[in-house]
Parts: C-alpha cells; sequence; structure tokens
C-alpha cells in the first residue's frame, strides 16, 4: 500500500510541475477573482471544508481516464486526466494561496502540513526525483528552442538530439 500511495504522490508531483504555467494562467481568470473575495470572507474551518469539494468531483476521473485508456480510448483517457488534474490543482492551489494564513491557525492542519512537508522534502532528496528534474528541464528547454527556431522559421537547424 506504501508503495502505491509513493506512486500516487510521485505521479503528482511530476504533473504539478509540468501542469504548473497552466495554472497559473488559469488563476488569473476573473471568475477566480470573484471566488476569492468570497473564500477570503469565510472562517478557517469553513474555508478547510472547500477543499474536499475539488477533490470529490475531479478525484473520480482518474479511475474514468484509467478506464478509457484500458479499452482503447488512449488519446480520451489521456485528455480526461490531463484537464481534471489540472483543474484541481488550479483549484486546490488557488484555495491553499488565499487561505493558508487562516488554515494555519487550524492545529490538525499545520501537523499535517508540516507532516506534508517533510515527505516532499524526502521526496525531493531522491536521487530518481533529481534525475526525473534534470529531464523535465532538460526537455523544457529542447521544446523552448524548437519552437523558438519554428518561429524564427530556422526549420532547418532545429535538432532533438540531446546535447
Amino acid at each position: 500500500m506504501f508503495i502505491l500511495a509513493a506512486i500516487y504522490f510521485l505521479v503528482d508531483a511530476a504533473f504539478w510541475t509540468l501542469a504548473r504555467p497552466v495554472i497559473r494562467w488559469l488563476a488569473d481568470h476573473w471568475i477566480f477573482a470573484s471566488l476569492r473575495t468570497w473564500v477570503m470572507s469565510l472562517g478557517p474551518y469553513p474555508t478547510l471544508a472547500l477543499f474536499v469539494i475539488p477533490v470529490l468531483i475531479l478525484e473520480p476521473a482518474k479511475p474514468f481516464a484509467a478506464y478509457l485508456t484500458a479499452t482503447g480510448h488512449v488519446v480520451s483517457g489521456l485528455m480526461v486526466l490531463g484537464v481534471a488534474e489540472v483543474l484541481k490543482l488550479a483549484l486546490i492551489e488557488r484555495l491553499f494561496c488565499i487561505s493558508r494564513d487562516k488554515l494555519m491557525s487550524i492545529p490538525a492542519f499545520v501537523w499535517c502540513y508540516a507532516k506534508f512537508q517533510h515527505a516532499q522534502s524526502w521526496i525531493k532528496s531522491l536521487g530518481a526525483w533529481r534525475l526525473a528534474r534534470r529531464a523535465a528541464l532538460i526537455a523544457k528547454r529542447s521544446i523552448r528552442r524548437y519552437v523558438l527556431a519554428y518561429e524564427s522559421r530556422e526549420r532547418d537547424q532545429v535538432s532533438w538530439q540531446w546535447r
């Protein structure tokens, strides 16, 4: 069970790294401004209860995406998984950023958050995590270089080879 939980959290952490630019773009959308005002008016415990909503609504999309993928609808499964994860992470990240100070007034939340931070630092200290981050950075730079070269119409000089 521990291995399955570790894999789940590693996949979520890796997806978070890849989805962060999209989430930042979504966070600037107008609907989040009105939600921010409403969330700021709530107390600590109602704010904590809000975290359940995106998880309950969007977490079932993972098994549904796995079902779609297993039945041969790979693109649809990946699309469902990607959209659900981006929405879930955007909502949870925005809620946490808006209400961090209120949530830190709840002792049980502070304890859980400290445990989460400890687990996160342990994962980031693993060699596999550092290797994955390095590969993601190399891929990001390669894609950026390719896009810039494509935009400047220098397609003949674009290479996907590792440097």
